[in-house]
């Protein structure tokens, strides 16, 4: 599979690049971010984190407002950030910002016409894995976090997966979908209307039944305009707490849903991952 270098900036002393490829997976041409630490520059490999976006987003949003490469560089691990969607001029949209492109809600669509493309699941979870640990130079030590939709993805890859990654973290996640307009909506037209299965796709569900373990750490601001309606933290808290879930869920007043409330707790969630992790300078 070939990659294209599409751009490099040097940050922290090491380097954010930004890479294009044909996904098999998707089929469509996807683009990703990553973040090599200067650890890297003489071929020392290093653990990876993988963080998935929320809606709207692409895989620069992340990349350019967290400021993550700072913490990654002192703590010598890697950021992936990929795509949030399929893209491309024949990939099935919708008008809305919350269905279609920019909003693949990290699931394997079975309707059509998603089905053609939406298979974002799969692409995070072995695609696009495969692809960087056979390009740079990073192990096979992953977690993974993400931030609203990404913040859902992220919590349900680890809690089916939790022999893929060390650990698993969000801020302001949709935490039970199944139950809120975004996830109702996203999972009619990806899923179906059988609701059977949408419940492979529900962190509040996935960890209230849970039987294998990922460290958790979830960051919720309290100002944030989507808390009642959309993210439901109240239904991972009584999960954790039905199935004795290791959930570290922290509310923070006074924080919104945005990219300001990631950049001033980002360090932390990388801190936590790297003692997961065993980074280099944990």
């Amino acid at each position: 599979m070939s990659l294209e270098n599409t751009s490099v900036n040097k940050s922290y002393g090491g380097w954010t690049k930004h890479y294009s490829h044909h996904s098999e997976v998707l089929n469509c041409d996807m683009r990703f971010a990553i973040y090599l630490p200067p650890q890297t520059a003489n071929g020392q490999k290093v653990p990876v984190v993988y963080f998935l976006s929320g809606l709207t987003c692409t895989d620069e949003n992340f990349i350019q407002k967290s400021g993550a490469q700072r913490m990654a560089a002192e703590l010598g691990i890697a950021i992936v950030a990929p795509d949030t969607s399929p893209r491309g001029d024949d990939v099935a949209d919708d008008p809305a910002y919350d269905l279609g492109k920019g909003a693949g809600f990290y699931v394997n669509a079975t309707q059509a016409p998603w089905n053609r493309h939406y298979h974002m699941y799969d692409y995070v979870m072995n695609e696009l894995p495969q692809l960087v640990e056979a390009t740079f130079p990073i192990t096979d030590q992953r977690s993974i976090f993400g931030h609203s939709m990404g913040g859902h993805g992220a919590l349900v890859m680890a809690l089916r997966h939790p022999d893929r990654f060390k650990s698993v973290s969000a801020f302001s996640p949709i935490g039970n979908p199944v139950d809120c307009p975004w996830g109702q909506k996203a999972f009619t037209a990806y899923l179906g209307e059988e609701r059977g299965a949408w419940a492979d796709y529900d962190a509040s569900l996935l960890m209230r039944k849970a039987s294998g373990v990922v460290p958790a750490l979830v960051d919720q601001g309290e100002a944030d305009n989507f808390l009642a309606e959309q993210l439901k933290p109240e239904t991972l808290e009584a999960a954790a707490k039905a199935s004795g879930y290791p959930l570290e869920l922290n509310f923070r007043e006074g924080y919104d849903h945005s990219y300001y409330f990631i950049a001033s707790f980002i360090d932390d969630h990388l801190r936590f991952h790297a003692k997961h992790l065993n980074a280099l300078n944990s």
